[in-house]
C-alpha cells in the first residue's frame, strides 16, 4: 500500500473476537504483551518508507496493551533514527472496573468498543502514528475524516458516510473480491487492498492501486456492506448509520461512488466485549470407509457410551456425521464418511486422558477398518464471548498525545434508543411461491441468480443475500422468507431468524441467533464463525423463473 500511489492515511485492523482471547492469554503469561506484535514485526520494515512519503498510520493493534505498543514503536523508531510522533487511545479495558461496571467474575478481557473522536484528537495534535485498543473497526476511518474535515458531533450523516466506507474497508481484500460470490468473473488469485477516497459530506470512492489483482465493482462492495451487519440501523458510538440509505454506482473501472448515507444519533450505552474460559474441548475424527456407513457410526457410538463410566464422561459430547464418500469410489479417501466427536468439559481429564484412553482401546474391537484423521490429544481450553451493552457515560474514553497530555473524549451529546428495526421478517408463512408473472421455472441453485456473505457475532450468525438487477431483487424478496430460508438451512430451523430488508442494495440480510452457541473459540460447529453459510444457501436448489436463469 505505502509503495503502490499516493495515500494520506494508512490503517488496519488487527483485532476480532477470538484475537481478543488469544490477546488475554498472551497478557496473561506476560503482563507487557496483549497487543499484536505482528504490527511492531511490519513497522521495522515499513516505518520509515510511510515516514518519508508522510503517510499518517492508524491501526487498533494495541489491543490489550495499547500504551506497552505506542512505547515499543517509539524505541523502534529511536534505532532507526526516526522521528515520528507516536499517540495512543486507552479506556475501551473495563476489566479492572469490572466490580464497579457490574461485570461477572472470571473474565480474561473486557473491553468497550469505542468511536472516532479520539483518534482524531490524536491526528489533530500532530500525530503521525496512533494505535488504539479494542475500537469500532470503522473508527479507524473515521476518526481520520473527523480530523481532516473537522467534523463534529452533530454531523450525522458525514459520520455516517465515514463508518459505511470504514465498514467496507476493515476487512482489506474482501472488498476487492476476496471471499466473493462471483469470484470466477474476476482474477482473484493476488487481490489489492481496497483504499477509500473520502469527502467532506461523508460519500466516498471505494478503488483499489492499479496494477493490484482482484475488482472494486458494486457487487464486491455490497457483499462486504452485508459482513456481519443485521438490519438498517448500524449502531455505532458516534452515529448510528442507515444502511437502507446507501446508494452504490460503478464510477469507472474499479471505481464504486458511494452516497446518500444518513445518519441518526448513536444508542446511549457502548457494546462491550467479554471474553472467559469456557473449559475444555477435545475433538476424535473416526474414519467410516465403504459400506454400512451408518451402522458403523451408530457402533462408536454405542461403544464409547459403554467405555465412558458416568464419572468419566465429559459434560458434553457432540457427535456429526459427514457423508463425504461416494459409492464404487475410486480412491479410498473419496469411499469414506467422517464421523467426528466434540467433548467439553470443566474437568480438562475428561476431555484429555480419559476420553483419548476410551478411543484408543476401541482400535481392535470397532467397526471393520477402524482408524482416526490424528490421535487424541491432551485437549485445550476454548474461550467464551458475550457482548454486553455499557452505559457510553461509564467508559473512560482517552487520547494520549505524543507529548504524553491526556484528552477526555465525551460521549456523544445526543443519542437515542437502540430500538428494533422496522424492516425486520414477515411472518413465517409470508406465500413462497413465486409471483405468476415470471413465468415457467426450474430447479437450479439459488446461487446462480444471488450472491451471499456470512460471518459471527458472537454466538449469532449473519447471512446478506443479494441480487444482480431489479427483476432478481423482486423474485428474491418474494421468494426468500424466514420459513424457505430454514427449509434451505435446516440447521436454524430450531433458531430465531430475522430478516432485515434492504432495497438499495438489493439485498436481504438474516440474523441466526445462536447458530454459533458461545461464540467462535467455543467452536460450536462444523464452520464456527459462519464463514460459508452464504455459499452452502447459494448451493441450495429452489424453483427459479427461467427468465432470471
Amino acid at each position: 500500500m505505502l509503495t503502490g500511489g499516493p495515500l494520506d492515511v494508512l490503517t488496519g485492523d488487527y483485532l476480532a473476537e477470538l484475537t481478543m482471547l488469544i490477546l488475554a492469554r498472551d497478557r496473561l503469561k506476560d503482563p507487557s504483551l496483549g497487543y499484536a506484535r505482528t504490527f511492531l514485526r511490519q513497522m521495522e520494515e515499513c516505518l520509515g518508507l510511510a515516514r518519508e512519503r508522510g503517510v499518517r498510520i492508524v491501526v487498533n493493534a494495541g489491543g490489550l496493551n495499547p500504551a506497552r505498543l505506542a512505547s515499543a514503536l517509539r524505541e523502534l523508531a529511536q534505532r532507526q533514527g526516526i522521528d515520528v510522533a507516536v499517540a495512543h487511545v486507552e479506556g475501551d479495558d473495563l476489566l479492572p472496573r469490572r466490580a464497579e461496571l457490574g461485570l461477572p467474575e472470571g473474565l480474561l478481557a473486557a473491553n468497550a468498543y469505542l468511536g472516532g473522536f479520539g483518534i482524531a484528537a490524536c491526528l489533530k495534535a500532530g500525530a503521525e502514528l496512533v494505535v488504539t485498543g479494542r475500537v469500532t473497526d470503522a473508527a479507524l476511518v473515521s476518526g481520520p475524516a473527523i480530523a481532516h474535515f473537522g467534523w463534529e458531533p452533530g454531523d450525522l450523516d458525514a459520520l455516517a458516510g465515514a463508518v459505511v466506507a470504514g465498514h467496507v474497508l476493515e476487512c482489506g481484500a474482501q472488498a476487492t473480491g476476496g471471499n466473493y460470490a462471483f469470484f470466477r468473473e474476476h482474477d482473484v488469485t493476488r487481490p489489492g487492498f481496497p483504499i477509500a477516497e473520502l469527502h467532506a459530506d461523508g460519500s466516498s470512492v471505494i478503488t483499489k492501486h492499479p496494477g493490484t489483482g482482484g475488482a472494486v465493482t458494486t457487487g464486491t462492495v455490497t457483499a462486504q456492506l452485508l459482513y456481519e451487519t443485521a438490519g438498517a440501523r448500524y449502531p455505532g458510538p458516534d452515529v448510528t448509520a442507515r444502511l437502507d440509505t446507501v446508494r452504490l454506482r460503478q464510477d469507472g473501472p474499479d471505481r464504486v461512488r458511494i452516497d446518500g448515507v444518513c445518519g441518526e444519533p448513536p444508542p446511549p450505552t457502548l457494546k462491550a466485549g467479554l471474553n472467559r474460559l469456557g473449559g475444555h474441548r477435545n475433538e476424535v475424527v473416526f474414519v467410516l470407509t465403504g459400506l454400512d456407513i451408518e451402522a458403523k457410526a451408530a457402533l462408536v457410538r454405542r461403544q464409547l457410551a459403554d467405555a465412558l463410566p458416568p464419572q468419566d464422561r465429559p459434560a458434553e459430547l457432540r457427535w456429526t456425521l459427514a457423508r463425504t464418500d461416494h459409492p464404487d469410489a475410486a480412491t479410498e479417501e473419496t469411499a469414506s464418511a467422517l464421523l467426528r466427536l466434540t467433548a467439553r468439559d470443566r474437568d480438562p481429564a475428561k476431555v484429555g486422558r480419559e476420553l483419548g484412553r476410551a478411543t484408543v482401546e476401541l482400535g481392535l474391537a470397532g467397526y471393520p477398518g477402524f482408524h482416526l484423521t490424528a490421535p487424541p490429544g491432551p485437549g485445550s481450553p476454548y474461550g467464551v464471548f458475550t457482548a454486553v451493552p455499557v452505559a457510553a457515560t461509564a467508559v473512560e474514553h482517552t487520547a494520549v498525545l505524543a507529548d504524553g497530555r491526556r484528552i477526555t473524549i465525551p460521549p456523544a451529546p445526543v443519542t437515542r434508543p437502540d430500538e428494533s428495526p422496522s424492516d425486520e421478517s414477515p411472518p413465517d408463512d409470508t406465500p413462497s411461491d413465486p409471483p405468476p408473472w415470471y413465468g415457467p421455472t426450474r430447479r437450479a441453485p439459488l446461487g446462480l441468480v444471488a450472491g451471499a456473505r456470512s460471518g459471527d457475532k458472537g454466538g449469532d450468525a449473519n447471512v446478506g443475500v443479494w441480487a444482480r438487477d431489479e427483476a432478481g431483487w423482486r423474485w428474491l424478496a418474494h421468494t426468500l422468507t424466514v420459513r424457505r430460508l430454514r427449509e434451505l438451512l435446516p440447521e436454524t430451523a430450531g433458531l430465531p431468524v430475522t430478516r432485515h430488508l434492504l432495497p438499495n442494495l438489493r439485498a436481504l440480510n438474516f440474523t441466526v441467533t445462536g447458530l454459533l452457541g458461545e461464540g467462535v473459540a467455543a467452536q460450536a460447529r462444523f464452520d464456527p464463525q459462519a464463514k460459508a453459510l452464504g455459499e452452502w444457501l447459494r448451493s441450495r436448489h429452489l424453483d427459479i423463473p427461467e427468465a432470471l436463469l
